[in-house]
């Protein structure tokens, strides 16, 4: 199946449904990956700045928890910031995986970090990490395998998605492995709406970008002017909700098909789930890892766990 064949059925797929929904990792072709950096700068979004800023603390112990000779693998690897910041605390890594579905990004990134540790070898593979991926080896031995998972991405899954990711990835990484990975925390609802609303209007074009990427490249008809961006809070779930909800009805064709929307709709394009350090903890645990040691900024609003491979798992 093509990209865009994929692209195609899982986008009719999700608007046929009585909720209409769109998968949220289409959001990221060069355009949103673009958009999202932006977003990353933005005042109300504080998630990356904090990470930043307790990888800027804290790195170093992370480096020392993950070991030498490692073989990094990251998922959904954009811009590589954070990942340089981590490649200049670790000890003589074998090897560096970035995985992305932008293949666009991943290339620059990618080149970015060769030039900039010529002794690493690093293997870009474009793809969507959510579907088995196999794992290139570098040129050197290493010692055991370590997933990368930054941003707040683990949120954008249902728990028991959340769950069966986890126990993929040490399923890829394997006895002695680990992983390293970024949470956001739960905390006031309007900090959390202001983060995905912001006054720019930056995500609002980002989330808006799926619609003119389905007219670009599915033969759509989306009218733009008629949906609007939506983030709303859910206390129950723990989660944001991202939507673009049809302010005036109307009728989409899409590769031919008609969908129609009635005003006040929406389509759901993104979850964000909050976590505290321990509900997240737990839910690791299942999926085969064990806690070793977590880092947060002084009002934690974020968190990084490194967790490793429990044996009982191995």
């Amino acid at each position: 199946m093509t990209e865009r064949s994929s692209f195609l059925e899982e986008v009719l797929g999700g608007l046929r449904q009585e909720q209409k929904i769109l998968p949220c990792k289409y959001l990221y072709d060069a355009v949103g990956s673009q958009l999202f950096e932006q977003i990353c700068e933005l005042d109300e979004y504080y998630p990356t700045r904090t990470e930043l800023a307790i990888m800027n603390q804290s790195v170093d112990e992370m480096a020392d928890q993950i070991g030498e000779e490692v073989l990094l693998i990251e998922y959904g690897s954009g811009s590589g910031r954070k990942t340089r910041l981590l490649l200049d605390s670790l000890q003589a890594p074998a090897g560096y995986v970035p995985i992305d579905i932008s293949g666009e990004i991943l290339t620059e990134s990618a080149a970015v970090i060769a030039k900039r540790y010529p002794d690493l070898t690093v293997n870009p593979i474009c793809a969507d990490y959510l579907s088995p991926v196999e794992i290139p080896s570098p040129d050197r031995p290493f010692r055991r395998r370590v997933v990368y998972f930054p941003g707040s991405t683990i949120g954008n899954f249902e728990p028991s998605e959340a769950l069966e990711f986890l126990t993929r990835m040490v399923k890829q990484v394997g006895a002695g492995g680990g992983v390293l990975i970024g949470v956001d925390l739960r905390k006031d609802p309007a900090e959390l709406e202001r983060a995905y609303d912001d006054a720019l209007g930056v995500t609002a074009k980002f989330n808006l970008n799926l619609l003119e990427r389905i007219n670009r490249e599915l033969n759509g008809n989306f009218p733009l002017e008629s949906f609007s961006h939506e983030a709303r809070w859910d206390g129950d779930l723990g989660r944001i909700e991202m939507r673009l909800v049809c302010d005036v009805g109307c009728e989409v064709t899409i590769d031919g098909e008609i969908i129609g929307f009635g005003a006040g709709e929406y389509i759901h394009t993104e979850n964000a789930y909050k976590y505290d350090v321990t509900e997240f903890e737990s839910l690791a645990v299942k999926a085969g890892l064990s806690p070793r040691s977590v880092w947060t900024d002084p009002a934690e609003k974020f968190s990084i766990h490194y967790f490793a491979v429990s044996e009982a798992f191995c």
